[in-house]
């Protein structure tokens, strides 16, 4: 799996809270920002949230203390109408969309509407029935690593090929689950980790807050990036504190596209832009005081100034001690 630039998703993720046109204004921002995919979330409650689940700490911090897990996610389930009505939305503002299936029978409705992608989150790497499932359709796969260690992606890398996944079709994000991910947490030296290790394509799923992580994983070499979003942060739902808000998401998609302009080739010669500088910023060889014909160039009578555009002053050591064929006055060009 190849594209030719850093594949920013935008996290929609259950920030809808259970509303149709609220998911549909998240497309729509989203489109106007200029990411590649809004992804969302589908999952039956029931199938993947047993009733003595508990609440993760920022889920308390967010949510109704007295609610348990699964009913605060079944709130937020999207049924198949919705997802026909939000990926006829995405056509409409012409974004891809993109969901993460979080259990066997939303793998299944997916598959109905021939998603370009299967995200995998990081809660599921160890999920063995979900991996050989979506394994056996052979689709590209973004695979993200919260929680993880090697030894546990290494398994679920290989569940994934042994089951009938191209292993040129996998992209491994680095991620941390925590929400919002403090920055000592971040640790982005891992996808240097997780691209030697594996020897395939690294991104990034961040949760910090801001744009500047994100940003900085680009720079280093992260092909995918995920950010979650939200019309509101101050929305009542699990997610909406540690998203992005419009404003912010276009912000970091503007930064991630200046900063692929700025990657270049890696060829290290001058630019068009700036070797007009050259005359300008360099030095020449220059009379430092008038010399007369016949004389010797010396450190007392040569030195080096601006402009470049006459004999390069690398050269002057070659000069000491050479005779001047003519006169010349204080600052002019040394030309012979």
């Amino acid at each position: 799996m190849k594209y030719n630039k850093t594949l920013i998703i935008a996290e929609a993720g259950v920030n809808h809270n259970g509303d149709i046109n609220l998911a549909k204004k998240l497309i729509e921002v989203a489109s106007e920002a200029g990411v590649d995919f809004v992804k969302f979330q589908t999952f039956v409650a029931e199938n993947c949230i047993s009733k003595n689940a508990k609440k993760a700490e920022y889920q308390l911090q967010t949510t109704d203390e007295n609610q348990s897990q699964l009913d605060m996610v079944k709130k937020l389930e999207l049924s198949k109408q919705d997802h026909e009505i939000l990926i006829e939305h995405c056509k409409k503002f012409n974004i891809k969309f993109l969901s993460t299936a979080f259990d066997l029978e939303s793998i299944d409705l997916l598959i109905k509407f021939d998603i370009e992608i299967f995200k995998i989150p990081s809660g599921e790497l160890t999920n063995l029935p979900y991996l050989k499932k979506i394994a056996s359709f052979n689709k590209n796969i973004i695979l993200s690593t919260g929680m993880a260690t090697l030894g546990e992606i290494e398994k679920a890398l290989n569940i994934l090929v042994q089951n009938g996944t191209q292993r040129d079709k996998i992209i491994i994000l680095h991620c941390n689950t925590e929400y919002p991910t403090p920055f000592e947490d971040v640790n982005l030296r891992a996808m240097q980790t997780l691209k030697k290790a594996f020897c395939l394509p690294v991104g990034y799923s961040d949760h910090t807050l801001g744009i500047t992580i994100p940003i900085a994983a680009v720079a280093m070499g992260a092909c995918v990036i995920e950010k979650h979003f939200t019309l509101d942060k101050s929305m009542q739902g699990p997610d909406h504190q540690a998203s992005l808000e419009p404003e912010e998401l276009k912000a970091m998609v503007k930064a991630i596209r200046e900063l692929e302009q700025a990657f270049g080739d890696g060829v290290k010669i001058p630019s068009k832009s700036e070797s007009k500088n050259k005359a300008i910023a360099r030095k020449s060889l220059v009379a430092k005081k008038v010399i007369k014909k016949g004389e010797c160039f010396s450190e007392e009578n040569l030195t080096t100034k601006r402009p470049g555009d006459g004999i390069c002053a690398m050269k002057y050591d070659k000069y000491l001690g050479k005779i001047a064929s003519r006169d010349y006055i204080e600052d002019e060009l040394i030309d012979e």
